[in-house]
């Protein structure tokens, strides 16, 4: 391939979400931008200008913007972003959100889709059934179109086989990377905390940690880090009826550059989801020098490696016990850290960027 080959991409998530889908976009794009590429990023609008300004200015990498959307953007990004496609000379289309424009299979643009995870149809249980249905035949849409698809792990490529009963040489496993900043930080002391970022939703079962308070050392506090949903107000109300407000923080709205400073000043990591599709905060809180714990029955053994603890997501006294495990002081923790960082590498946006760039050859 060369700077001549175009590359277009479904931007809504990088110039709209920050986190989550957003960070996996704009890390993406931006380890892709320093491959031999034009990357032509599709967004419904300009979005926030502090998302939009962490891509990387490079004369290879332009925003494009609807040149028309007589029925609303919606429309334009389901289907009428594929003549834009098509006048500006894309050959291959990137959905990184699980999504594709409808027609791009006939209109002779090559097309590639991330999913992430189908949990919707795994746990349906933690959606509104509405929103299960759209998900559902969005899914089974995009796979129609799709001339391939990347999962994020083995965990959700199963799921996609199981699912959409895709053939397995359609699907590529190309992990996600983490962005550089969490790599390079110097550790401080001050109050003992644990840290948990994520949603505060029911899926993402925080309560537990919460609950492993009771077994752990009084002065060691939860951090938890993520939008506020319905969930949360359970969490509050049970941190309120057992009187640990003083050990509880919740915390909305952290900026990218806050982020890594609160991964910094903690001791330990823990990830109490139920189900996930990969689990970049445990790579961030990896690549920050910090042990984890997370719990069994995804894909979050294959995102934290042998060398995390992993419980039942319903037991807090082991969740309890796992964090003892690594708290500072504990025997072999520093080894544990060790082992853990060498397990990440896999993940390194240059050779998740490189396996991206080599797919798109082969399709083109």
């Amino acid at each position: 391939m060369t700077k001549k080959t175009i590359i277009g991409f479904d931007a809504k998530r990088i110039v709209k979400n920050g986190t989550g889908l957003g960070s996996y976009g704009r890390t993406l794009v931006n380890d892709l931008a320093l491959q031999p590429l034009q990357l032509r990023l599709y967004a419904p609008d300009h979005g926030r200008d502090d998302l939009r300004r962490q891509i990387v200015d490079r004369e290879n990498v332009s925003f494009c913007y609807p040149k028309s959307a007589p029925f609303g953007k919606a429309i334009w990004r389901s289907h009428g972003i594929v003549s834009d496609l098509k006048h500006d000379g894309v050959q291959l289309f990137h959905g990184l959100s699980g999504e594709l424009p409808i027609g791009i299979s006939k209109s002779g643009i090559k097309s590639v889709v991330t999913i992430h995870d189908l949990i919707f149809l795994r746990h349906p249980e933690f959606y509104h059934w509405l929103d299960t249905k759209i998900y559902a035949w969005k899914f089974r849409q995009t796979i129609k179109e799709a001339d391939h698809i990347i999962a994020i792990s083995e965990c959700t490529k199963r799921d996609i086989i199981e699912f959409g009963h895709v053939d397995e040489s359609r699907i590529s496993v190309i992990y996600q990377s983490c962005a550089p900043r969490f790599s390079s930080l110097q550790h401080k002391d001050g109050e003992r905390y644990i840290l948990s970022v994520g949603s505060i939703e029911a899926r993402k079962n925080i309560l537990l940690a919460v609950k492993a308070l009771a077994y752990l050392p009084k002065d060691l506090k939860l951090v938890i880090v993520g939008r506020h949903t319905a969930y949360t107000d359970i969490v509050l109300d049970y941190v309120k009826q057992h009187q640990l407000e003083h050990r509880v923080k919740v915390m909305h709205g952290v900026s990218d550059d806050e982020l890594p400073q609160l991964y910094a000043g903690a001791e330990a990591f823990v990830y109490p989801s139920r189900y996930e599709g990969f689990g970049i905060p445990i790579i961030e809180a990896i690549s920050s020098g910090l042990p984890v714990v997370a719990c069994t029955g995804s894909c979050l053994e294959e995102a934290g490696g042998p060398d995390s603890l992993y419980v039942d997501p319903d037991d807090e006294q082991a969740m309890a016990h796992a964090i003892s495990q690594v708290l500072k002081g504990a025997e072999g923790r520093e080894e544990r850290i060790r082992r853990n960082q060498e397990y990440i590498r896999r993940f390194e946006g240059n050779d998740v960027a490189g396996q991206v760039a080599d797919l798109y050859q082969r399709l083109l």
